[in-house]
């Protein structure tokens, strides 16, 4: 059976971006729901025994989309912070690489996720050669079934910021950027650099034994 994860944060501590009312329908029913589900889902059959990273890898239609949700909804509330941070020395010599500059990267990731359709998912990721690289995915897809090493991740369904910011993403968004966890960011960087997707595979253990 799968859980339900606790929030990395009280609410009190991110009411500033994110509101109780949209804490209590974004984790406590769309993210809840996702797990739900997909327990009902592998009560018997294939992924009966499987772990959450096994069924993303291997899993179709409605079991893949409740388990991928499951670990996006996961990665990106450890991807806010509860404080305004810094960008780590490291972490920023790799975005000044990788796209020109801090703020080039910062451009060139908000009109990603501004201009994605519909429902779906902004990221940083490392490719499969180590380089950064800005991905949208849409509604439940997920860049771990393409081997990519998800570094940061933001919720662009309207679930996530309706209720605070009605139909205006960009005013979300800007507030995401706000408080984006980049210690958090920069640990996946750096693990990800010295151990590749294994990585990954080791936070969805943590959170999903």
């Amino acid at each position: 059976m799968f859980t339900l994860r606790k929030l990395p944060f009280e609410a009190q501590q991110v009411a500033s971006f994110i509101s109780q009312e949209t804490l209590d329908y974004h984790h406590g029913k769309h993210h809840a729901a996702y797990v739900n589900n997909l327990n009902n889902l592998t009560k018997e059959g294939e992924f009966s025994a499987s772990s959450l990273w096994d069924i993303i890898q291997k899993s179709q239609g409605g079991i893949f989309n409740n388990a991928a949700q499951v670990f996006n909804h996961d990665f990106y509330w450890d991807c806010i912070a509860t404080a305004p941070q810094e960008i780590p020395e490291k972490l920023k010599l790799a975005l000044k690489a990788g796209f020109g500059s801090v703020e080039a990267f910062k451009e060139a990731y908000l009109k990603a996720a501004t201009t994605l359709f519909g429902s779906g998912w902004a990221w940083l990721v490392l490719d499969l050669e180590g380089k950064l690289e800005i991905v949208q995915t849409q509604n439940a897809a997920t860049p771990l079934t393409s081997g990519k090493i998800p570094l940061l991740v933001c919720d662009v369904w309207e679930h996530a910021y309706y209720v605070d910011f009605r139909n205006a993403r960009p005013g979300y968004l800007d507030k995401f950027w706000e408080s984006i966890n980049w210690d958090f960011v920069t640990k996946n960087y750096e693990l990800g650099l010295h151990e590749g997707i294994e990585s990954t595979k080791r936070y969805v253990a943590a959170l999903h034994a």
